[in-house]
């Protein structure tokens, strides 16, 4: 199970618990309506209870570039030493030049 299915289940038990929902009965319909035990439907309800709703991550994208060779080393042996993921560090690199050359920032319209 990725993030946004995580984020999903817990935002499905806060908007019911806000709802007035009993915990018991939303920890019941979660199990059923994600096809999940009820051990793990409480879960989910606990993390809704003690921090209410949780942002859905945004999907990621397959995105091919050629780099050159000493590059990609650069960034491979970056992310072992990290203990990160290539994608992890390009994506973060790529976050922060954006930020600072200010592009693609959406308008306020």
């Amino acid at each position: 199970m990725g993030a946004g299915e995580y984020a999903e289940r817990v935002n499905a038990a806060a908007r019911l618990l806000e709802g007035g929902v009993p915990a018991v009965d939303v920890a019941l319909l979660l199990s059923s309506r994600f096809s999940v035990s009820l051990r793990q439907a409480r879960r989910y309800v606990v993390h809704a209870e003690s921090g209410g709703p949780v942002p859905v991550p945004e999907p990621n994208v397959v995105f091919t570039v050629k780099l050159p060779a000493v590059i990609a080393e650069r960034i491979r042996a970056d992310a072992r030493g990290r203990g990160a993921t290539i994608s992890a560090v390009v994506a973060g690199a790529l976050r922060d030049y954006l930020v600072s050359a200010d592009v693609g920032r959406p308008t306020d319209e």
